[in-house]
């Protein structure tokens, strides 16, 4: 069956869009979470299978994202290392300010 980009469809969870926008953002989910994606047609309310979605992903372009972060994948952070990373990307000024707010509670 012939797939036109601009066709109407409806994105399990995400509403209706067109094929290239549910395709899109199919593509930009964790793997785990596209292996369960849904689209179905709208015109017929015919389900495409993973197959289908990958082979027009392809064909249109439309690369899987690598890496995506997730919630449900990340390691748990402590408390040190969630400072450490805020501290380590921080500018300058706002370092200064957070030191001196620190001396100014610290002194009450």
């Amino acid at each position: 069956m012939t797939s036109e980009p601009e066709e109407s469809v409806r994105l399990q969870g995400y509403g209706e869009m067109t094929l290239r926008t549910a395709i899109t953002t199919v593509m930009l989910l964790a793997p785990g979470e596209r292996a369960e994606a849904t689209i179905f047609r709208v015109r017929d309310g015919v389900r495409l299978a993973a197959s289908e979605i990958a082979e027009l992903a392809s064909e249109w372009g439309i690369a899987p994202v690598a890496e995506v972060w997730s919630p449900r994948l990340a390691p748990d952070q402590h408390w040190s290392d969630i400072v450490r990373g805020m501290v380590r990307e921080a500018p300058l000024p706002s370092l200064m300010v957070a030191f001196m707010l620190g001396v100014l509670v610290t002194r009450r």
